[in-house]
């Protein structure tokens, strides 16, 4: 059976490897390169190299590259292996994976691989976050030009921008509750952004969604939930709802946004389920 490709996004390049391709040969010789030219290219490379029997298929990329890969390889036997490059890379923080592109390929030569919860948004699939409203807002409205020259700085101006408007009414739909908000977030993992611990309960691997709703979106309702999470007491204050459920519908009567794992997945409503296990290469 062939052991490992490397799906890698050539726009992808950081200040260590400006030639990607030249890099991954040198630290990955044994791998097969497969290279994207353009959205949903690292889908259908990843979906053809589990059918080809590859044991594990690598993402070289930010948290968007991953998730084509892991859309790609949902229902299969094939491993997921991960070569962070983006401006994020909150799946690397989320499971201790190396940020050095020869240290993150001697983690996935290692071959240590266990199964994490597989989650869906409808159809789409995504393994740490997703984002309706506010979050989803910023990254619909977040171009890759200020990406590239600000880095996560352009998200907090967008962020900021986008706070002084008029927030949507947002319905949520859990294990016999209903509840409302401004702003939902979806966890798998414990991390947003890969520094803020928004989901203290959430395990990879626990079958449950965690969930966060906030009920306002205004400067100093974000500046207190912000104020919150640093001292991890988010849970508990006042105009936020956490809780974990199998399956949650959301909805609005407005054309609400909707990412998952940094990526645009559309509209509300949405149903949000646990669809299976995904193996993963950890350290």
């Amino acid at each position: 059976m062939p052991e490992h490709v490397i799906i890698f996004n050539p726009n992808a390049r950081s200040e260590k490897s400006r030639d990607l391709a030249e890099t991954l040969r040198e630290i990955a010789p044994e791998a097969e390169l497969r290279m994207t030219s353009g959205p949903g290219d690292a889908r259908r490379l990843a979906a053809e190299a589990a059918r080809e029997g590859f044991r594990v298929v690598a993402a070289a990329g930010g948290d968007g590259t991953v998730n084509e890969v892991v859309n790609g390889l949902a229902g299969t036997a094939s491993a997921l292996g991960v070569l962070p490059l983006g401006t994020m890379n909150v799946f690397a923080k989320e499971h201790g994976l190396p940020h050095r592109l020869d240290e993150a390929w001697a983690n996935i030569r290692a071959g240590n691989v266990r199964e994490i919860d597989l989650l869906a948004a409808n159809g789409t699939h995504f393994i740490q976050l997703a984002g309706v409203g506010f979050d989803a807002q910023v990254v619909k409205e977040t171009t890759w030009e200020s990406k590239k020259n600000l880095g996560p700085l352009s998200y907090l101006i967008r962020a900021a921008q986008i706070a002084a408007r008029r927030p949507p009414k947002i319905t949520v739909e859990a294990g016999g509750r209903i509840s409302e908000g401004s702003f939902v977030l979806i966890g798998n993992g414990r991390y947003y952004g890969s520094k803020l611990v928004l989901f203290p309960k959430a395990r990879v691997d626990d079958g449950m969604l965690d969930v966060l709703i906030f009920r306002n979106t205004g400067y100093l309702d974000l500046a207190k939930y912000l104020a919150g999470v640093l001292m991890g007491r988010h849970t508990g204050m006042g105009g936020v709802e956490y809780f974990q459920v199998a399956e949650a519908t959301v909805r609005s009567e407005q054309e609400v946004p909707v990412e998952v794992d940094g990526e645009l997945s559309g509209v509300l409503p949405v149903t949000f389920r646990v669809a299976g296990k995904l193996r993963v290469c950890v350290p």
